[in-house]
C-alpha cells in the first residue's frame, strides 16, 4: 500500500462525514439520471461510484493511485490516469463527470475544467464538491469563545489563496486553495455555465459545533 492510498483509507475510516455528508452531498448536487454514463475523477477507492451504482447509475472510475484502484474497480469499470490529462478519452465521450474533494490537489485546475468539458457530451453536466474555499483557505481557523462557546471563524489568506501541506507519513499532501472567485472564473473560462450551487456545514457532534460553518462547496454545470 502506498503512503497516498494508506492516507486516504484511514481519513474514510476516521471521519465518518465521507460517508454521511460527503458523498450524498456529491449525489444531491450531480442529480444523476439513470440512463447516463458518468466520469468519476479521482475516484480513490470507489466510495462515490458505490453509492452511485447502488442506485442503478453507470460509473467509469479514473485515478492515479494503483493500490486503490482495483478497490473501486470491484464497483465498474476503472482506468488509470495521471489527473487533469484525460487524452485516453474521446471528445463527449461521457454525459457528466464529478470530482468529490480532488479538485484542492490540483495544481492546474483550469486544465481539470477544460478537459471536462472536452469529454463531457453537449448538454451534459460537470458537478464538483471541495472543501469550501472561504474556509479552508490558509491560516484559517475556528475561534471560539470561551464564556458562551460561540464559534466565530479565522478568515486567514483567503484572497491570496495558497499551499497547505499536511505531512503524511515520510511524504506530503498538498491542498491548492483558491478563492472561491477563482474556482468559478476557471469553470466558465472553460466553457461551463452554473446550475446549481450547495454551501454546507457539518455537524461535528463531540467537538466545536460548527453546523453553521460552510465547510463544504457544492456546484453543477452543464454543458451548452
Amino acid at each position: 500500500m502506498t503512503w497516498a492510498s494508506d492516507w486516504w483509507l484511514s481519513e474514510l475510516e476516521r471521519d465518518p462525514s465521507y460517508g454521511s455528508v460527503v458523498t450524498p452531498l456529491l449525489a444531491e448536487i450531480l442529480s444523476p439520471q439513470p440512463d447516463a454514463l458518468y466520469l468519476d475523477l479521482g475516484c480513490g477507492e470507489g466510495q462515490t461510484m458505490r453509492a452511485l451504482a447502488a442506485a442503478g447509475i453507470s460509473v467509469i472510475g479514473c485515478d492515479l493511485d494503483e493500490t486503490l484502484l482495483p478497490i473501486a474497480a470491484q464497483t465498474g469499470p476503472v482506468v488509470r490516469c495521471d489527473l487533469p490529462e484525460l487524452t485516453w478519452l474521446r471528445d463527449g465521450a461521457v454525459d457528466g463527470a464529478y470530482a468529490s474533494l480532488v479538485i484542492e490537489h490540483l495544481d492546474d485546475a483550469a486544465m481539470m475544467f477544460r478537459e471536462a468539458h472536452r469529454v463531457v457530451a453537449a448538454g451534459g453536466v460537470l458537478a464538483v464538491v471541495i472543501n469550501h474555499p472561504v474556509f479552508a483557505a490558509p491560516a484559517s481557523g475556528p475561534i471560539v469563545d470561551p464564556d458562551d462557546g460561540e464559534v466565530m471563524w479565522r478568515w486567514g489568506r483567503y484572497l491570496s489563496g495558497g499551499t497547505i501541506i499536511e505531512p503524511v507519513g515520510e511524504s506530503d499532501i498538498t491542498f491548492y486553495e483558491r478563492p472561491l472567485a477563482d474556482v468559478l472564473n476557471l469553470a466558465a473560462d472553460a466553457g461551463w455555465a452554473l446550475e446549481h450551487v450547495i454551501e454546507r456545514g457539518i455537524d461535528q457532534s463531540g467537538t466545536v459545533r460548527q453546523e453553521e460553518v460552510p465547510r463544504l462547496f457544492a456546484a453543477r454545470w452543464v454543458k451548452r
